[in-house]
């Protein structure tokens, strides 16, 4: 069983707060979230203060990826397993904890370098969500949506986030590489009904944002085509054309973000039965669509 129960928000660090609040609110459809820096800018989904924090700062990076899980209890097992494997954890005092409005929270540095942050008991906000084009984001029981990460050593992550943190394995796609090289995988990971809440994908331990993407999920195709629209007449790097994929069946596209890394919009993504599940290996990325030579 899953220590984690959802990826509950990501912290990041971004060059241009400016070009952020374009290109969140105006065009994707994110609603204004609340927090304590007036600097930053919050993005809402849901009942949640904010589910995406962008902080200023001289480069655009990951600072922390913020996973829930239920109460107390399961925090406490997650600090003991996460200690028993050897890496320091530190409690986030009260202060950095109501800045995230959680009642709780622990930070540690996974082995490929990303700070984690865990928590429980999330501050709710129960004004209405009110973004500019009405997008209803997918969150209720599955969280933010997914982040994928790149890491230097594919294997002893993946040995951590399954084996110590309890992620359940949903699959991988192996990539082409030469023989020489060995099989090299991009693994999925899950940790409740959504197909994958992580994925890793190897590095080679490049220098970068930290982030490959981050996908974010509505209840409407409507909605994904009118953002399509909007992210093309702004003139926005489309990333990827829309597009089916195989093994969480989402119809996405990715656009570049302002902070160099891609933000995946989609919808109808599958949720996991997970009584029946077994982890497969896709042959192909898409059924359709998600043209990446742009």
């Amino acid at each position: 069983m899953a220590l984690i129960s959802s990826l509950g928000y990501v912290r990041v660090a971004v060059r241009d707060p400016h070009a952020w609040r374009e290109f969140a609110f105006d065009v994707i459809g994110f609603a204004p979230g609340s927090g304590p820096d007036p600097d930053a800018v919050y993005l809402r989904m849901d009942e949640r203060a904010a589910r995406l924090e962008l902080v200023p700062g001289e480069t655009d990076k990951v600072l922390a990826i913020g996973w829930e899980v239920r109460d107390h209890r399961a925090l406490a097992r997650v600090r003991a397993a996460v200690e028993e494997f050897g890496l320091e954890v530190t409690a986030l005092s009260l202060e950095q904890a109501d800045a995230r409005r959680v009642e709780q929270a622990i930070s540690f540095t996974d082995p490929a370098g990303t700070t984690v942050e865990v928590f429980h008991g999330p501050v709710l906000d129960h004004s209405p969500v009110v973004g500019k084009h009405g997008n209803r984001f997918v969150t209720e029981g599955l969280g933010l949506g997914h982040a994928v990460l790149p890491v230097p050593d594919l294997d002893a992550a993946f040995h951590f986030y399954t084996d110590v943190l309890g992620f359940r394995p949903r699959g991988a796609f192996r990539l082409p590489t030469p023989p020489e090289y060995g099989p090299m995988r991009v693994r999925f990971l899950g940790v409740n009904r959504r197909h994958h809440s992580l994925a890793l994908i190897p590095s080679g331990g490049q220098e970068g944002s930290g982030l490959v993407h981050i996908m974010v999920e509505v209840d409407s195709l409507d909605d994904v085509g009118r953002a399509l629209d909007r992210v093309g007449k702004a003139g926005y790097h489309l990333s990827s054309t829309l597009g089916r994929h195989t093994n969480d069946k989402m119809i996405s596209f990715y656009v570049r973000t302002p902070g160099g890394w891609d933000l995946e919009f989609g919808t109808e993504g599958v949720q996991v039965d997970e009584d029946s599940y077994t982890a497969e290996e896709i042959t192909a990325d898409s059924y359709w669509g998600h043209d990446w030579s742009r």
